[in-house]
């Protein structure tokens, strides 16, 4: 996937003033978060399926969609929606 993110030219040169490469430090930025976000995933996953019986899918990938499908994992925006709703009801 690409993702492309417009920053202004002062923001531009703060991040160089910290990183050898603007692109290589977003780059590094993303997939690290994501790793730490694939670790949470899993961790939901073997856990659900290990506490009802239910075979862990083959491979990260799978794993992943495996987590989203049986909910035991929502991304963010299902979240913050479902949030609001609770706090309009209450």
């Amino acid at each position: 996937m690409d993702i492309t993110i417009t920053i202004t030219d002062t923001q531009n040169k703060c991040l160089e003033y910290v990183a050898n490469s603007v692109t290589e430090w977003g780059e590094n930025a993303l997939t690290a978060r994501a790793e730490i976000a694939q670790k949470e995933i899993l961790d939901k996953l073997i856990t659900h399926c290990n506490e009802n019986n239910i075979t862990i899918a083959t491979g990260v990938d799978a794993q992943i969609t495996q987590a989203y499908d049986l909910g035991v994992v929502k991304t963010a925006v299902q979240r913050a929606s479902e949030a609001l709703d609770r706090s309009a009801e209450d």
